[in-house]
Formats: C-alpha cells, structure tokens, sequence
C-alpha cells in the first residue's frame, strides 16, 4: 500500500505540474515540444481544438494497441496518468504566464520535465508517442526504441514549421531539450557526486583519513602497471562534489608522486549517501 500511495502520488503530482505547462506556456506560444501533445498543441492552433481531449482522443487507440505488451500494473498506472494529464491541461482555464515565446519554451520545457519526470518515477507513461515507438519496434526490429522517439518528434517539429511557423519549431526544440534535461535531473537527481581514483604508493595512510576524516567508505581495486608489471592497488572513494578540495589536499599531503583522476557520477546510492530504499519506485 505504501508503495503503492507513493507511486500514484508522484503520478498526480507529475501530471498537474506537467499538464500545467501548456495552459501556463506552451500552448499560448503555439509550441509543439513533439508527441501527441505536439500535434495536438497544431491542431489547437489550426482549428482550435482542445489540446487535452485532442491527445487522449489520439492516445486511445494506441493504449488499446500496446495494452498487451505492458503488464496490467504498468496499464492501469500510465491509462490514470494519460487520463489525468489530458484533463489537466483542458480543465485550468489561466492566463498564460508569459507571451514571449523565449521564455516559453524554457520555462514551458522545464515545467513540463518536471511533471513528466515524477510519472516516470512512479511507473507510468503519458502514452502518445512512447506506446507508438514501442508499436514499430515490434514490426521493424532493426529500429532501436530511441531513434524511433527521435524521429517522430522530428516529424511533429517540422510539422510545427510548417502550419505554425518556422520560428515556432525551432522554439520547440529548445524546449524538447530543456524537458529532457529537466527529465534526467528529476530521474538521477541534482546531487553532484564525484568518483576519485588515486594510484599511490601511500595507500594505507591516504585510505585511513578518506575514511576517519571524510567519513567515507574507500574500495581498492587490484592494478597492474604496464611500465614496471607491478601489482598495486587502485584507491576508489565516491565524493561529494564539495569534498573534492579535501581529497586532493590529503592526497597531496601523503603522496606528491601520486595519479589521481575524477570522473563524473549522476548518483550515489547507499551508506553515506541517499538510501536505495528511498528509491523505490
């Protein structure tokens, strides 16, 4: 049940963030951020039809389709969400925030990252496209799922370019990439997290106060140098972004001589950082 409250909630949560995007940004700047949303967000500047109803309409016969190949849990949560998030969009009757259409796409994009990240953290898809992809995919395996995405949102921009206008498509695609900047932030998180592998010959001195002055766990893994086929080991310990002048200071105290590289990590899971069991989905 628990599991279950905190799945929906983020799909609620997700669909009246995301929804409000178009009421708020999108549509009254005639952008199209791809999907069904897109060609509804054309058809609402064509004929001025209501984007909500327009894309659930669109999205209907597609669910029918993928049904079968989602599992009924998946089903159930992505036919509330694609209900819920087509409604939201129709029911708010606001004043656009903004009719500069810069701002638009950015802050559209990103209000709509937002909501489509927390549905896909709570096990759900809004439908129009994904389902789509999945559909072609299944008919035409040697088209992977992404390139299949990547070319229909094309489709729906340069449709955009053509019965809305040339600017407006180019203000979309700022805005599908701001979205899917936003999706990856609220999926993996904001956390700047650093991995620090050191090659030293003061392993054990620099391994002791990573662990008592950081209070961070350290792995070593077994290497061999190529130069002089000597086995040494490679200090591994995962770091707060913030904690890098520290790692470096110490690793310089003990060791002048040392190798030290940083890569880049979008998340860390367990002791000492967010819990894996905060990340059930």
């Amino acid at each position: 049940m628990k599991k279950w409250l905190l799945s929906y909630g983020q799909i609620i949560l997700g669909c009246v963030i995301g929804g409000l995007a178009y009421p708020l940004f999108l549509v009254p700047n005639s952008i199209a951020p791809g999907g069904l949303t897109g060609v509804a967000t054309i058809l609402n500047h064509l004929a001025g039809l209501p984007v909500g109803l327009t894309s659930l309409v669109m999205n209907i016969p597609l669910f029918i389709l993928s049904y079968k190949s989602m599992g009924r849990r998946f089903a159930a949560a992505s036919l509330f969400a694609m209900v819920l998030f087509s409604l939201v969009i129709d029911i708010f009757k606001i004043e656009p925030l903004t009719q500069d259409i810069l701002l638009g796409s950015v802050f559209g994009g990103a209000l709509l990252g937002i909501g489509l990240g927390f549905i896909f953290r709570g096990n759900a898809t809004t439908g129009g496209t994904d389902m789509l992809a999945k559909l072609i995919h299944e008919k035409f395996q040697v088209l992977s799922i992404a390139s299949i995405l990547l070319a229909l949102d094309f489709v729906v921009v340069a449709a955009a370019g053509v019965f809305i206008g040339a600017h407006h498509a180019l203000y979309a695609l700022i805005c599908i990439f701001v979205s899917a900047k936003v999706i990856d932030a609220v999926l993996i998180g904001f956390e700047s997290v650093k991995a620090c592998y050191i090659i030293t010959c003061a392993e054990d001195k620099i391994t002791n106060r990573l662990m008592n002055e950081l209070g961070r766990g350290v792995t070593h893994l077994m290497a061999k140098g190529a130069y002089t086929n000597t086995e040494r080991p490679v200090i591994l310990c995962v770091v707060q972004a913030r904690e890098m002048v520290r790692v470096k200071e110490i690793v310089r105290q003990e060791d002048g001589t040392a190798f030290l590289f940083i890569t880049g990590a979008h998340e860390a899971l367990g002791e000492g950082f967010s819990s894996l069991n905060k990340q059930e989905r």
